[in-house]
């Protein structure tokens, strides 16, 4: 199983990524230093996710134990929506490696995104080079909600085609989302993915980490019902809403 997908600046992202939104706040830290105590080298943060500085402490408890060093890791971070204003940007990005108590991102991602004009500049660079530098990758990924009831295969075979990167978000069907409603599919309890799980001794969650048979995933990419985890139904009657549309 490959470890790596290359994004178009050749910088390796790491396949198997740590997700830190909804986070227990005092379990952070611990969890991001375990987690890249075991193999972990991707680790997804947010500034809405407010967690940032436990996340930050995280990583640098185990830089200075000397389980990795910054650049065996791949830190990604977002721009959040109130700070889409192009003089607001820098300082959002300041503040986040303030937080994360590192030097730059290996991704910077807008978390939200908006439509822009043509030739918009959304990333200053400033006369040191503070914002971009070599080694951040910008708009060259695309994070989209992913698991086996929104398989997302058009999408990706649309980004793919386009040397775009695609990084799953709620992969394991977001099942402690704050908003879920009790009829809602729960994927890890999908008798199927239980099915496939037992075959290789697995759980269920662990059926995603890992190499499957073309026919397993010939099953799982069959469980699409073009349902999401997170369907931002707040936002479904404006024009631009979307998810209305095929992809």
């Amino acid at each position: 199983m490959a470890k790596y997908v290359e994004l178009y600046t050749k910088a390796k992202m790491p396949i198997l990524g740590l997700g830190t939104w909804k986070s227990p706040p005092g379990k952070v830290k611990d969890a991001v230093k375990k987690a890249i105590d075991v193999g972990y080298r991707h680790i997804d943060c947010a500034y809405v996710y407010q967690n940032e500085e436990e996340v930050g402490s995280g990583i640098q408890d185990a830089i200075q134990a000397g389980i990795v060093k910054r650049e065996d890791l791949f830190i990604v971070s977002k721009l959040w929506c109130t700070f889409h204003e192009k003089s607001l940007v820098k300082g959002a990005c300041q503040a986040t490696l303030k937080a994360l108590k590192l030097n730059y991102l290996d991704l910077y991602l807008i978390h939200w995104p908006i439509g822009c004009k043509a030739g918009d500049d959304l990333f200053p660079v400033d006369d040191k080079g503070m914002m971009i530098s070599s080694n951040t990758s910008i708009l060259d990924t695309w994070e989209v909600e992913c698991h086996p009831y929104l398989t997302q295969e058009k999408l990706i075979e649309y980004c793919q085609s386009k040397g775009i990167s695609v990084t799953a978000y709620s992969p394991l069907g977001s099942p402690d989302r704050p908003w879920a409603k009790p009829e809602d599919p729960s994927v890890l309890d999908d008798p199927k993915i239980k099915e496939i799980a037992a075959k290789h001794n697995k759980t269920a969650a662990q059926v995603f980490d890992f190499d499957l048979s073309k026919q397993d995933m010939e099953t799982i990419l069959s469980f699409n019902r073009n349902w999401r985890a997170c369907a931002m139904t707040s936002c479904i009657n404006h024009k631009e809403y979307p998810f209305s549309i095929e992809y």
